[in-house]
This record gives structure tokens, sequence and C-alpha cells, in this order.
């Protein structure tokens, strides 16, 4: 499926300086996506309403307010709750894959990644509807309530 506009703009959320320029340089030169970035969690949060991007890409280990606790409080927001996010870190272990997506993560990357996997996962994520995005939510929660 292609994307629907010429067009996307993409938030990069990572407190590691270089990593988020690389980000940047995958995403604009890649991809053709613009992409505004963030330090932290906090500046996430304030960058997203601002800028009201297309896609996040999330760091997990931040200060102030961790990848999880971003992806909740996007997933929370009427505003936020159908934009497409993306989990990047150096977490491998299953248990912090199905940590991302119980939260509400769209897709699950591990660092490092190349600026090629980075753009694919960033298109896919894009391309998933809000119904896709609701029926899967609703598969995890009902997964996590029959444990």
């Amino acid at each position: 499926m292609a994307l629907a506009k010429d067009h996307y703009t993409v938030l990069c959320v990572d407190d590691d300086p270089d990593l988020l320029q690389l980000l940047v340089d995958s995403l604009e030169g890649l991809g053709q996506f613009h992409v505004v970035q963030a330090s932290d969690g906090e500046q996430g949060l304030e960058r997203f309403f601002e800028v009201q991007p297309d896609c996040v890409v999330i760091d997990v280990v931040m200060p102030e307010l961790d990848g999880y606790q971003l992806v909740q409080a996007l997933r929370g927001d009427p505003q936020s709750a159908s934009t497409p996010l993306i989990i990047l870190t150096a977490l491998a272990q299953d248990k912090d894959r199905l940590s991302s997506l119980a939260v509400g993560a769209d897709q699950y990357l591990v660092k490092p990644v190349t600026p090629r996997a980075l753009v694919e996962a960033v298109t896919r994520a894009l391309e998933i509807s809000n119904e896709e995005r609701l029926a899967r939510m609703e598969r995890l929660a009902q997964q996590e309530g029959g444990k």
C-alpha cells in the first residue's frame, strides 16, 4: 500500500543526541520525512501537541517521562490516540517487546537499527488504519484480561 500523502512529519524522542541526528538523517534522507526532535519524554509530549506529527519514534529509557509512559499518555489523549507510535530501544528481550506493544506501540525496533529498517517501520506504521490499530489494542487488552 502506498502512503496517502507526499509529506509526513515524524517526531523522534530520544535522550541520545547522536542517535537523534542519525534518526533525522535516515528519515529525511531516505524516507523524505520532515523530522522534529525531542530529548526526553516530557519534551516529546509537549512537542507532540505543538507539531501534531504524523508518527512518533520513541526511546524507552529516558529521563523524566520514559517511553512507556509517553506511549500511554499519547494513547490516552483523544488528540493523539490514533497516531502511529514506534518504540526504538536497546531493550531486546521478548518481555520488552510485549510491554511496548501492550502499552500501545504499533512497531518495536531494537537499536542499533539500519536507516532502511527505520524508514520501513515508519512507513508500515503510517499505513495502519485507525480501525486496525483499535482492533489490535482491543485484542491486547483481552489477552491481558485473560491472564
